[in-house]
């Protein structure tokens, strides 16, 4: 007779803890992140194709962050199609 398992017993690969290794993998990013807008308080001359702005550089890369964060998931919603 086949034993088929659920996969109910034991530790998962892809956990610590119980916690999803993805979960720790987003958590440690946004902590450096954090920790890196914090380390760059700045003030620094932002120049678009028209006009200059200055604003603390922590807003610049804040900025950057998101629209990097935005694009990837826009890109992720492309592949999986």
């Amino acid at each position: 007779m086949t034993k088929i398992s659920d996969g109910s017993s034991g530790s998962k690969r892809n956990e610590i803890g119980g916690i999803p290794t993805r979960y720790i993998g987003i958590g440690v990013i946004v902590v450096l992140a954090v920790w890196f807008l914090f380390a760059n308080l700045d003030r620094v001359q932002i120049q678009f194709w028209v006009f200059t702005v200055t604003a603390p550089l922590w807003i610049a890369l804040l900025a950057t962050l998101l629209a990097g964060a935005a694009l990837g998931w826009l890109m992720k919603g492309r592949r999986s199609r």
